[in-house]
């Protein structure tokens, strides 16, 4: 693999030479479309002499006719007819700007339109102007750069890099741009696992969709992960990206890659479906955390009502200011019937957040009461460039295998436990996650991609042996499920006696008002071993609350049935506290450590 930190570096201070007359927040809109534009003409330039040469033949036919055709010479789903490539335009500093536009409109028209959507005609006339007259000296220092012999994957890498540093400048959000590419590669592995048998078949042909694509760095690693384990499989991916410089970015990958540039789509795939009558076979996603969806609200609102859920959002819809569930739920109305399969990327909020029959607690029991979801993983912490929280990768799928069905596997993979071990000198590596060498943002830590003792290949396994162990929990769909009651106590007199109505039916008193959370399943020890067994809200009522309050009544009226998943609850171990004598020695020790500083200090 190249270094792709020394090409973005290169790239990074051609940004100089926009000092002064662009703002820093602005260096992008140059810079990405510059990138993408020397990319392309790296890539044409084993066959560009070989088009030109067969340019005469086709200049009478339409454009459409003359763009496959001249494709095929090119040996890949564009071309570039003009005269001009990058060595040439540097051979001509007083006709840049003319030469520049003719080299642009010389690309056939799905590499052309890619470029449009930076708007960057503009900026060649701004760069062009006298009073900056910089843009021969961008194009120069771009035609110094080589940018050819780069897989895929690698040229992601420089893209994301370069948006990391630019969304860095102008106080942006990188991490709505891109995803971790070791997150990435989980998510694939875990997603493809159980399917390997059928994906090695030869000729197999599968479909990969992402609504909120960025980069395209999950469909990239996709499409690599089947080559390398069928490489006679295809995979045909499909996107969407609501923001023009990454949906620019994917689309010339696509481009470069022999993909279909018109399966990426632009725009809100809330509001403007552009694969709206599609269905999938996999199913990948980083969807931003915690944006609000205010803006696309009266089309969503309107697609519940009247569809339910024949359409998109009948199981409901999330509080305003977090949309990551409505991913979700855009992405299982894409699941084909005979099977598909999901991996979306959230924060913890749509494990919990919501009560009883709310909008995110309404999603979680559709979902887990038609038996989609498989697995959810908790990662470690600062893995992301943008956010240290703590993230999970959710799997939902309509074709769970056998042993799978009408249960939840979920997987401790944070490595706090190895972290504590490693203090304690017990153990001298942590089986989740490396410290990187340099942070990047927010990012300090990275999931290892080698072997199978730690990192993406010891989680894998601990998915697909689906057994219960200190990271591993397996719960039946129940266990999420709980009833919400209203506890109700009787008014009473200034004398202590209990207030009536007309009926004889004691009155509540709304300050003594509370509620329980009942979970439709009870843990018991039997046999010194803990068990699973169903329990209802009378027998709950009875044991837990009439023994303190005899007069309380449950409001029947007022119950609702809710889902949440406590991950951390789940995997919780009781630390016993330090003795007293533990705790005195640490306190004599560290008076002895200050006594010396002391005497150090003063002499």
């Amino acid at each position: 693999m190249i270094d792709f930190k020394e090409k973005a570096n290169l790239i990074w201070k051609v940004a100089d030479l926009l000092r002064g007359d662009y703002k820093q927040s602005d260096y992008g809109k140059v810079i990405l479309p510059m990138t993408i534009l020397r990319r392309l003409d790296c890539v044409l330039a084993p066959t560009k002499q070989k088009v030109l040469d067969y340019l005469p033949r086709v200049r009478t036919i339409s454009d459409s006719a003359k763009d496959l055709v001249l494709n095929e010479k090119s040996g890949h789903n564009f071309h570039n007819r003009s005269k001009y490539d990058f060595e040439k335009l540097k051979a001509d500093p007083d006709n840049i700007a003319a030469n520049l536009r003719n080299f642009i409109n010389g690309f056939s028209v799905s590499a052309r339109e890619i470029i449009e959507y930076f708007n960057f005609d503009d900026h060649i006339e701004r760069m062009d102007d006298p009073k900056a007259d910089i843009l021969f000296q961008v194009v120069k220092q771009f035609a110094d750069i080589d940018l050819s012999n780069m897989q895929p994957i690698e040229t992601g890498y420089v893209f994301e890099d370069l948006i990391r540093r630019f969304s860095e400048q102008s106080n942006e959000t990188a991490g709505e741009h891109f995803t971790p590419r070791e997150v990435i590669k989980l998510m694939v592995n875990v997603l493809f696992n159980s399917d390997n048998d059928i994906l090695t078949q030869p000729g197999i042909v599968k479909t990969l969709y992402d609504p909120a694509c960025g980069t395209g760095g999950m469909l990239s690693i996709g499409e690599a992960y089947l080559y390398e384990l069928n490489s006679k499989a295809k995979l045909e991916v499909f996107g969407q990206e609501i923001n023009p410089e990454s949906y620019a970015i994917c689309k010339s990958d696509m481009l470069i890659k022999g993909q279909n540039p018109a399966n990426i789509k632009f725009g809100n795939t809330f509001t403007v479906d552009g694969l709206e009558d599609e269905h999938f076979d996999y199913m990948l996603s980083n969807p931003p955390f915690g944006v609000d969806w205010k803006k696309a609200k009266n089309i969503i609102q309107k697609e519940k009502d009247n569809k339910g859920f024949a359409g998109r959002f009948g199981a409901g819809l999330p509080r305003i200011n977090d949309g990551s569930l409505l991913f979700l739920l855009h992405m299982i109305s894409r699941m084909k019937a005979d099977g598909s399969r999901i991996g979306i990327v959230f924060n913890g909020s749509p494990l919990f957040t919501g009560q009883a029959e709310s909008g995110e607690s309404n999603i979680r029991k559709w979902i887990i009461e038609n038996d989609w979801l498989e697995t959810i993983i908790a990662l470690p912490d600062q893995l992301f460039y943008n956010t240290g929280i703590s993230t999970y990768i959710w799997i939902v799928t309509n074709k769970k295998l056998s042993e799978r069905k009408g249960k939840v596997q979920l997987i401790n993979a944070t490595g706090k436990k190895d972290e504590e071990l490693m203090t304690e000198g017990k153990r001298d590596f942590n089986r989740f996650w490396e410290k990187m060498i340099k942070s990047l943002g927010n990012k300090r830590k990275k999931i290892a991609e080698d072997g199978d003792e730690k990192g993406i290949g010891f989680i894998t396994k601990l998915y697909g042996d689906f057994e219960e162990n200190e990271f591993c929990k397996i719960y039946p769909n129940d266990f999420f499920g709980y009833w919400r009651i209203t506890v109700e106590q009787p008014l009473k007199d200034e004398n202590g006696n209990i207030v009536t109505d007309s009926k004889g039916d004691m009155k509540p008193d709304k300050n003594l008002k509370d509620y329980e959370n009942i979970s439709f399943l009870r843990s018991v020890q039997t046999h010194g071993r803990a068990s699973l067994t169903p329990q209802t809200i009378e027998k709950y009522f009875e044991r837990e609350v009439k023994p303190h309050l005899p007069d309380a009544w449950i409001d029947e009226s007022k119950t609702k049935i809710g889902y949440e998943i406590n991950f951390t609850k789940y995997f919780y171990e009781f630390k016993p506290l330090r003795s007293l004598e533990e705790i005195k020695a640490d306190i004599l020790a560290l008076e002895q450590q200050t006594v010396k500083l002391d005497k150090k200090v003063l002499g």
